[in-house]
């Protein structure tokens, strides 16, 4: 028992180091200062279906972005509510404003995935930026990003948001999810040209427009729901610069209302982020579970040396996930239930793996899409 909880602990210091070390490379935009006097222009593409109780609301706070040189075009989905009127008659009042109405959609597409792309095609900007319709930036942001990818000569930044949420469990949900995120994907080594690690955030994915399409933009990864994050991967398998940057402060979107919203918003593309690989849900729920879960049982159930071990491992974790709740701007507080926000995240994994399995698929916005259809769009 001595040598498993000794490994346990080894294994967590090196890992809790290798992640924090990582995250603290990321540069945070709201500290970059650096001024730039070319403001490219910049698209603004927002999908939106059936979103009448909150578009205007949402899409205002976006038309209202401190920066010269831009345009914004939101996409109306083959809404069946009035979220199409609501945008025309938003076209009056905000001339930088375009609407697409979309009310078709082709075989082969997801409906989000196809109306970023079309979008995509009008756009008259240097620069694309993806983004959802209710996210909110400090005045500087887009000045920020501009000056950052023009300092790095980048052809890519994603931005990660603030993110607001109601209650303690939706807090300890998110700072888990985001510790389980960065420490899969990597995201500090999307910068690295040898390295093959990429990242994209649906808050903020903003991309040189020329290199979106010689990297195949959204028909490359057309039944991709993770593809805010496929849309980074075909970036840098495309051989085109990228890196991320912490928005916290400066860019401010808002979550899931409830757990229960959370869950079900997830099953989309919980399973799809591990390219619909059973295996790999399996292992690393093995993997979770002797590394996250187990510690903070053994401290129980163990004695001695052992116990001392184990105590050092919960610690450990603790403490990783007290740091990324503080950057995050959330109480390091909820850093003492982090085997429980683990349980969540193997919880709406499970879930989403058993949901497509089960349905042959997953439903996203009314429309189902097969499991087949899903899988034969490898990245």
């Amino acid at each position: 028992m001595i040598y498993l909880a000794l490994g346990i602990l080894v294994l967590t210091v090196l890992l809790t180091a290798h992640l924090l070390l990582g995250l603290q490379s990321i540069v945070w935009l709201g500290e970059w200062s650096e001024e730039s006097d070319q403001l490219d222009r910049i698209s603004v593409i927002v999908p939106a279906r059936n979103e009448e109780k909150h578009i205007e609301a949402a899409l205002t706070s976006l038309l209202e972005i401190d920066y010269p040189n831009i345009e914004f075009i939101a996409v109306n989905d083959r809404s069946t509510d009035s979220t199409g009127e609501i945008l025309d008659q938003m076209t009056a009042k905000y001339e930088q404003l375009r609407v697409v109405h979309i009310q078709e959609l082709p075989q082969g597409w997801l409906g989000k995935n196809n109306a970023l792309q079309q979008a995509a095609r009008m756009a008259s900007g240097q620069w694309l930026l993806f983004a959802d319709a209710d996210i909110s930036f400090e005045p500087s942001t887009l000045r920020r990003a501009i000056s950052y990818v023009h300092h790095f000569q980048l052809d890519h930044l994603a931005v990660t948001p603030g993110i607001e949420m109601p209650g303690i469990g939706l807090k300890l949900f998110v700072v888990t999810f985001i510790s389980m995120f960065c420490a899969y994907f990597k995201p500090w080594k999307a910068r690295d040209p040898n390295s093959s690690r990429y990242v994209g955030i649906g808050a903020f994915n903003l991309v040189r427009k020329s290199s979106y399409e010689k990297a195949g933009g959204h028909e490359a990864i057309r039944m991709r729901p993770d593809d805010d994050m496929m849309l980074g991967k075909i970036i840098k398998l495309a051989g085109f610069r990228q890196d991320t940057a912490h928005g916290v402060g400066v860019i401010t979107v808002p979550w899931y209302s409830s757990m229960r919203e959370a869950i079900v918003g997830l099953e989309k593309n919980a399973f799809s982020g591990v390219n619909y690989r059973v295996s790999i849900v399996v292992l690393g729920a093995a993997a979770l579970l002797l590394t996250h879960i187990w510690p903070f049982v053994a401290l129980i159930v163990t004695r001695g040396w052992v116990q001392l071990a184990y105590a050092l491992t919960c610690l450990t974790l603790v403490g990783m996930s007290a740091r990324i709740a503080h950057w995050m701007r959330i109480t390091p507080l909820v850093a003492i239930a982090h085997p429980i926000g683990v349980l969540m995240i193997l919880y709406v994994q499970w879930r989403a793996m058993y949901l497509t399995l089960r349905n042959d698929g997953i439903r996203w916005r009314d429309t189902h899409y097969s499991l087949a259809e899903l899988k034969a769009n490898q990245v």
